[in-house]
């Protein structure tokens, strides 16, 4: 219990002053001469300044609140090489059992990187986590917070830290673990059809910077060329984008030994492929207004290539009229969905209705067209 005694004035202080100097003053003139009496009425005067003071004595019982501090663990994927996760446990319970001891600190324990989706495991946000651990406690009552990972934060400040308190890190691991990865610098996310892609890719390793490197290059699976490169230095790349729609472009380098893992040694990059002019195969059947406005359309675009076909007399029409006297051509049904199909990047239906001009044979190479990337309306 904490004692402390608190004036509450029955007058203002400027009033109080007003009345107590003046009498102060002449109280003291009185003792200074010593005039007869004085004493009592300097006494009387102190009685009447406490009483117009009017002290108030306080007894307070206070509770002190508990510090918090904050374990971070993290879970992501690179805990989970070598012996590292089994590290972090011993680490984790070791610091429960010791802050344990100090009943002042409130422990939270905050687990980042343990979701089951394969993308949110592959960064490691132990920031994110702190921030988020001490995002109901007041500046006054952060203890500090104490890190348990294996050094590789990705959202890491770039400045000073907003978090005005101590701030631990416990390393997993071994010293001198020997480990290289691969990943894109840059990768567009697009890119011509045969034409040449400007890339570029980075090798790091633990054991330093300067050593040569083959780096394996493919495109949608096939090895393409493989490069050299040095470790710690920005390397450009070109490779050809060979089809139209998703792409994959992957590095790959090879396992040294004794190395901690060799899962970072790929980098993927996903391109998509987009052809410089617009290749559409327009089919028209049954005759209506809006087939000259398709075709006006697709060909105000200098960039679309439109091929059109209107199919004007189906197979089971038979009017007795000679071969050699139709102005008509044969649909090119093979030629344009087997041989070619490749070479359009959509195709269009305008009215089309199946009158045994497109076999049913063909439907699946236009489904498997469109499984490759290409567009259909």
């Amino acid at each position: 219990m904490n004692w402390s005694i608190s004036f509450e004035p029955l007058v203002s202080w400027p009033l109080f002053g007003l009345l107590f100097v003046p009498l102060l003053l002449l109280a003291l003139v009185g003792l200074w001469f010593r005039q007869r009496g004085s004493a009592l009425r300097f006494i009387a005067l102190l009685a009447l300044a406490a009483a117009l003071l009017n002290p108030v004595f306080l007894a307070e019982e206070r509770e002190a609140l508990k510090s918090v501090v904050a374990l971070i663990v993290d879970r992501s994927q690179s805990q989970d090489i070598g012996d590292r996760a089994k590290q972090t446990d011993e680490a984790l319970a070791g610091m429960q059992q010791r802050l344990a001891r100090f009943r002042q600190f409130d422990v939270r324990v905050v687990e980042a990187g343990k979701s089951e989706a394969a993308d949110e495991r592959t960064e490691t946000k132990l920031f994110s986590a702190l921030e988020g651990a001490f995002r109901d406690v007041p500046p006054s009552r952060i203890g500090g917070a104490i890190m348990i990972t294996d050094g590789e934060v990705h959202d890491a400040p770039a400045g000073a830290p907003e978090f005005n308190a101590p701030l631990h890190a416990l390393i997993t691991g071994k010293e001198h673990e020997k480990d290289r990865r691969i990943r894109f610098e840059n990768a567009p996310r697009f890119g011509l059809v045969g034409k040449p892609l400007d890339m570029t890719y980075r090798v790091i390793s633990t054991q330093g910077d300067g050593a040569p490197v083959d780096v394996r290059v493919s495109v949608n699976g096939e090895q393409v060329s493989v490069e050299h490169a040095t470790v710690g230095q920005p390397m450009k790349l070109s490779v050809t984008i060979p089809n139209a729609g998703r792409n994959i472009v992957q590095l790959g380098i090879d396992r040294e030994p004794g190395e901690l893992t060799d899962a970072n040694n790929r980098a993927i990059a996903l391109v998509d492929g987009i052809r410089e002019n617009l290749r559409v195969l327009l089919v028209s059947g049954e005759p209506h207004a809006g087939e000259r406005t398709w075709r006006n359309l697709l060909k105000s675009d200098a960039s679309v290539d439109l091929v059109h076909f209107t199919i004007l007399r189906p197979p089971e029409k038979q009017d007795g009229t000679p071969i050699n006297e139709l102005s008509l051509i044969a649909f090119p049904t093979r030629e344009l969905f087997v041989e070619k199909i490749k070479d359009f990047d959509l195709i269009i239906f305008d009215r089309y209705q199946h009158r045994d001009v497109l076999p049913i044979l063909y439907y699946d190479y236009i489904s498997e067209y469109v499984e490759k990337g290409g567009a259909l309306l």
